[in-house]
């Protein structure tokens, strides 16, 4: 990968158990978990592991920053979908260290298992044979908030035969707080190596644990995280996807140790087949984005099961977070209709749960349902967000946005499954949220959508296409569960509210506006990319074209900001904007824009989808499962979504 990731990922199971290289070199600074703040900020969270090759005797460090241990010399790093790969050289050796988190989409088992790899492989560079034992050390942050929180409880095991240490905080308060700039608490952390001895010390004042061992060639480390519950819904404490029959973490652990050769493989295959099929859809440095994405698409949830139902709970990622937020799924989705849509369907159900309540007393659809990891309520527009219990007010809704989000996310889920029963099944609920977007959907009032940091918006151009599409995917809905009249009925509707926007919508140039009444403005159309991949024609022949033309004017050096009001754009809507180009070489325009904007920005955090186009920087927001949104050319170029 020739692109320079802001921050590299190492473990990326979920929004607790993740930690990232904010360094080009593995050697420059220590890890971190995703929610890494800036060197000279005494809010820093640091998820420290060390890694020491000692050569002959001679100890050599290949990850942690400077601590007197002199550093092997990185002459490469390469990131695919489920592995980043360093190389280090020195001392007569080449060391490669591979950390591989196997979180195939297609796969909830593997996607969902704790347990992630870190692979050593040694070989000579200068013909001499050499004596090499490598130790890897966790600080006790992986279990804490903060170090030093409270006391850590440290016991060692033997797991397969393997040497393991397991550590965990002594309270095990389980699901016991949420909130956004949080780390995990309870449950226990486990390293375990395939050889060698484990043991605890105490290193500048923190707990760690460690394993070292002696070896010829190779040798493989994992870490692994027993949650002991994933998610409280609605009073009920649920386990995971992968545990879901009651499998312990000792055993998921064995079985990783089993696996490695075959699950490496897996990954491999999945990775290249998508590094092809992207490069053929928008270029090689679209591929890149992608393999960048994948991790963070995935690792921004938490999978739970309720009962026999799959739960797919987001993570508003340094943006409040909140929990099962439909206008972050939304955007999140095209990767996972690509390769699971039933991790969309787990997205929709907490939405569906909270509606059936007798607490939501309202015509449209709900923002979100808690804060994570606690699903219970809405959460985003209480009168008082200290007060969890306080009343939910109506000004802080976003009624047209997420009454179109669930329809157009309930018609695509079913394309993409080939089965409609879900929708069908919702039918209660989805009939009002149609309602009320008729009724409020042409000409939207003083109304928030989800690029809420920009405030309130009257008239906005680009929430009713939102609308148009959300009636379009009723219509589509109601064609294939039995009522073919009347699905068209809608659908024809949604095209006579097209027309009707094109006029108001007019900056007279070809291009549309911010708003109904501001002239002159523009703003991304990302809203309509549904009608070219449903191939509705909603919208003539040449609208798509014209939006594209105006937009190449507007580009900066690192994208095309949002709208006219800012410099800052988000990177999902960015590459969904270009995707309405009808050639590939348009659209690479805007991919390359974005790819300069990950490879040259300053801020060394997982993916931001909010960013300056003018400088590159970060506004907000880091490690959002709304990555997953980059897909949308490649969805669009599997064409998953013929109807």
């Amino acid at each position: 990968m020739k692109l320079r990731a802001p921050s590299v990922p190492l473990i990326t199971v979920d929004p607790y158990f993740s930690v990232w290289s904010s360094a080009n070199k593995l050697t420059d600074r220590d890890t971190v978990h995703w929610t890494n703040r800036d060197d000279n900020d005494e809010n820093r969270r640091e998820m420290i592991i060390k890694g020491i090759l000692t050569v002959d005797g001679t100890k050599y460090r290949f990850m942690g920053k400077d601590d007197g241990t002199p550093a092997l010399r990185q002459v490469s790093l390469d990131i695919d979908a489920f592995t980043s790969k360093y190389v280090f050289e020195g001392a007569g050796i080449r060391l490669t260290a591979s950390f591989t988190s196997p979180v195939i989409p297609t796969d909830l088992y593997y996607m969902t298992r704790p347990v992630s790899y870190l692979a050593l492989t040694v070989k000579s560079l200068d013909g001499k044979a050499h004596k090499t034992s490598a130790s890897v050390a966790v600080s006790e942050q992986i279990c804490l908030d903060h170090a030093g929180d409270e006391k850590v409880v440290i016991t060692e095991n033997a797991i397969g035969g393997n040497p393991s240490i397991r550590m965990g905080s002594e309270s095990q308060k389980v699901l016991w707080r949420d909130g956004d700039d949080l780390r995990i608490d309870w449950g226990y952390f486990y390293l375990t190596a395939c050889c060698g001895k484990a043991s605890s010390a105490i290193i500048d004042g923190m707990n760690y644990v460690m394993i070292e061992s002696a070896f010829e060639e190779k040798m493989l480390f994992t870490f692994a995280y027993d949650d002991i519950k994933s998610i409280k819904y609605f009073g009920k404490e649920l386990p995971s996807y992968w545990n879901k029959d009651g499998e312990t973490i000792v055993e998921a652990i064995e079985k990783a140790f089993a696996d490695y050769s075959d699950i490496l493989s897996r990954c491999n295959a999945f990775s290249d087949q998508l590094f092809i099929d992207s490069v053929r859809a928008g270029g090689e440095k679209y591929a890149e984005i992608l393999l960048l994405s994948v991790r963070q698409a995935i690792a921004a949830h938490k999978v739970a099961m309720n009962g026999s139902e799959l739960v797919f709970i987001s993570k508003e990622c340094f943006s409040n977070g909140c929990a099962a937020t439909v206008d972050v799924s939304y955007p999140s989705i095209p990767f996972f209709l690509i390769y699971n849509p039933e991790l969309v369907r787990g997205m929709m159900r907490p939405i569906y749960d909270f509606a059936d309540s007798d607490e939501w007393k309202f015509d449209f659809a709900p923002h979100d349902v808690g804060t994570y990891p606690i699903v219970y309520r809405q959460r985003y527009a209480l009168t008082d967000w200290d007060d969890r219990e306080s009343a939910l007010k109506l000004d802080g809704q976003m009624p047209v946005e997420e009454c179109g989000n669930m329809l157009v996310m309930e018609a695509v889920t079913a394309i993409a499954s080939g089965d409609f029963s879900f929708a069908d099944s919702h039918r209660k609920h989805l009939d009002a949220w149609v309602k009320y977007l008729i009724e409020n959907g042409r000409d939207p009032a003083n109304q928030l959508c989800t690029d809420d940091f920009a405030g309130h918006l009257a008239h906005n151009c680009n929430l009713s296409l939102k609308a148009i599409m959300g009636i379009a995917s009723y219509g589509i809905i109601l064609k294939n569960t039995g009522d073919e009249a009347e699905g068209e009925k809608y659908i024809e509707m949604s095209r006579d509210m097209a027309k009707d926007w094109l006029e108001r919508a007019a900056n007279g140039d070809g291009t549309y506006r911010l708003a109904f009444d501001k002239p002159g403005t523009f703003s991304m159309k990302y809203n309509i990319v549904w009608d070219k991949l449903l191939g509705t024609n909603i919208m003539p022949k040449g609208v798509f074209e014209s939006e594209i033309t105006g937009y190449k004017r507007e580009l900066r050096p690192y994208g095309l900001p949002l709208d006219s009001r800012s410099e800052y754009t988000k990177s999902d809507w960015l590459l969904w904007t270009a995707t309405l180009a009808e050639n590939r070489e348009d659209f690479e325009i805007f991919a390359e824009a974005l790819w300069n904007n990950y490879n040259f920005s300053p801020t060394r955090v997982p993916l931001t989808d909010w960013y300056y186009t003018d400088t590159a920087l970060m506004v907000g927001f880091q490690h959002r499962s709304v990555v997953g949104g980059h897909f949308i050319k490649l969805l669009e170029y599997k064409n998953i979504l013929e109807n």
